[in-house]
């Protein structure tokens, strides 16, 4: 005869929904699904019984179901487990990140769910693998986390793949990785190699591509090459989009074939790699198209005027700049002839100006007047060319210098620009620019800059945010104004910094006019920013097999 315990394990597993719906209205208000209750015991440990055995067969990766083949064996990962003391942070961590919020105020305890991606770095950096019991912690992490997605997918390696096909929750670690951990084979076997692009999951394939690429880009392009008519169109995206890394002239006769694709997005993805290759046969012909809009002004009034910029832009969008790349339909509330005027600057390019303008260098063209109006829309042009094409001349013509008021400098006065343009400067440089922006400015404007920023940040740059958080502490300033400021400084400033912080750890004294309370809350902050900084030494520390100073 069957046991009472045979009979319940073949009962169906109630949906999750269910269950949750019944603890929500309470088991007086909500009958159970049928199977749950046994005759005799209570409905509540019934449900948090069912719920626990719910919980554990989620977290083994496999979905209840009918019994089946067993899975293929976990591919072996070579690579070096993290010290003891820095896989037990790890596990801290994830398990932070589950917890339950508090909501409310903050107080002086580090945010350890913000330094989950520091530590993934990191231990990337040391060429660590993860932990197997941590495996469907991290899975889950990086499902509910985007930007977790690259790091965590390059930690788990191919085990983390393998394990992802078991459970269609973590579906998104096999549509695409930019980690190379996931891959584990010889890219010096061609047969392995091309075993792999012809069989393998779609993220495989996006890893191996962009290994290969890195290691032989006319190998990589001979791969895709092979297979792309064969190619659903959200993948040729993706694999159009891995030759940015290593973008050369070699490149320009696929990218040109491209332009025909019959995805609008792969084609407009196409033109602007090709208009990055300044000696494309496109970025040609949109120079062409760009000096027919834009040149210099005729004199008028005698040389005194001095020169300036006249610009006509396009009155229609015929086939050939469609086929380039120019959207022929403009978003809403955008004028037509101004949308295709900045798509025919942005992919000109930059060299185009100085020979159109007598040899004027780019802080010369920027300087100079343009007519009729027309100065927003080409320096706005201008940004992206200059973003696009890595050219640091043109951004820090464009950016202007640091201490003028953005409203009333030469460049662009967009705060999303200037992030924009500083990202195509060396660090160093980009770090020093935004130091003295805020040392002129304040913070109220520097989050964007910020966030393009080197971590850590430079000696400089660190100096100058605290300095500017000192000076509204010292104010009695509201300080939620600056929490945004304060959380990235938690996470990017040298933890070096630590020591020089202590003595902004203390209550200020009220000012006249300061905001109630606001120094208790000012003094929360800091004593937060010091022991998060503590304990991202620690974390370095741990990864790297030393103890904290």
């Amino acid at each position: 005869m069957r046991s009472k315990e045979d009979e319940r394990a073949d009962r169906p597993l109630p949906h999750w929904e269910e269950l949750v719906t019944a603890a929500l209205l309470g088991t007086d208000r909500r009958r159970l699904p049928e199977g749950v209750v046994s005759p005799g015991r209570e409905a509540t440990a019934a449900l948090l019984d069912a719920a626990a055995v719910h919980t554990v067969r989620s977290r083994a990766g496999l979905v209840p179901a009918a019994a089946a083949s067993r899975p293929a064996p976990a591919p072996v990962d070579d690579r070096p487990l993290p010290p003891l003391a820095a896989r037990r942070r790890l596990a801290q961590l994830l398990a932070d990140r589950a917890a339950p919020s508090s909501g409310g105020r903050r107080g002086a305890a580090p945010d350890l769910t913000e330094l989950l991606p520091q530590w993934l770095a990191r231990a990337n950096d040391h060429g660590y693998q993860a932990p197997p019991p941590l495996l469907p912690a991290l899975l889950d992490a990086a499902r509910a986390r985007t930007d977790l997605r690259a790091l965590v997918l390059t930690f788990v390696g191919s085990r983390g793949l393998w394990l992802a096909q078991l459970n269609p929750e973590w579906k998104f670690a096999l549509r695409g990785t930019s980690g190379t951990g996931a891959l584990s084979l010889d890219l010096g076997d061609a047969d392995v190699v091309e075993r792999l692009w012809g069989e393998g999951l779609f993220a495989e394939r996006v890893t191996l591509l962009t290994a290969v690429r890195a290691r032989d880009a006319g190998r990589a392009l001979a791969l895709l090459v092979g297979t792309w008519s064969t190619e659903r169109a959200e993948d040729r995206l993706m694999f159009l989009d891995s030759l940015r890394a290593g973008l050369s002239p070699a490149d320009e006769p696929f990218l040109e074939q491209a332009l025909a694709d019959r995805s609008r997005n792969v084609r407009a993805t196409a033109a602007e790699l090709l208009s990055a290759l300044p000696f494309s046969a496109l970025a040609g012909r949109m120079a062409e198209r760009a000096r027919a809009c834009v040149g210099p002004a005729p004199v008028a009034g005698g040389p005194s005027a001095g020169p300036s910029i006249a610009v006509a832009a396009p009155r229609e969008c015929d086939a050939q700049m469609q086929r380039d790349g120019v959207a022929s339909t403009p978003p809403t509330g955008r004028g037509a002839r101004s949308w295709w005027l900045g798509q025919l600057v942005e992919s000109a390019p930059l060299s185009t100006w100085s020979k159109e303008f007598g040899g004027l260098s780019a802080r010369e063209i920027v300087a100079l007047p343009v007519a009729d109006g027309w100065g927003e829309e080409l320096h706005a042009a201008w940004c992206r060319a200059a973003v696009r094409q890595r050219n640091a001349e043109w951004s820090r013509a464009l950016l202007g210098p640091p201490g003028v008021p953005p409203e009333s400098g030469q460049g662009t006065s967009s705060l999303a620009e200037r992030a924009k343009l500083l990202s195509t400067l060396p660090e160093a440089e980009r770090a020093f620019w935004v130091a003295q922006f805020i040392a002129a400015h304040g913070l109220s404007e520097a989050f964007q800059l910020l966030g393009v920023c080197a971590v850590p940040w430079s000696e400089p740059l660190g100096h100058s945010v605290v300095d500017a958080l000192d000076i509204a502490r010292e104010a009695g300033s509201y300080p939620w104004s600056f929490s945004g400021v304060m959380g990235l400084a938690e996470r990017c400033l040298a933890p070096v910094e630590a020591g020089r912080l202590d003595l902004l750890t203390a209550t200020p004294a009220e000012v006249e006019g300061a905001s109630p309370g606001a120094g208790g809350y000012w003094s929360e902050a800091f004593q937060r920013l010091v022991s998060t900084l503590r304990l991202r030494e620690a974390m370095q520390g741990e990864l790297a097999g030393t103890l904290p100073r």
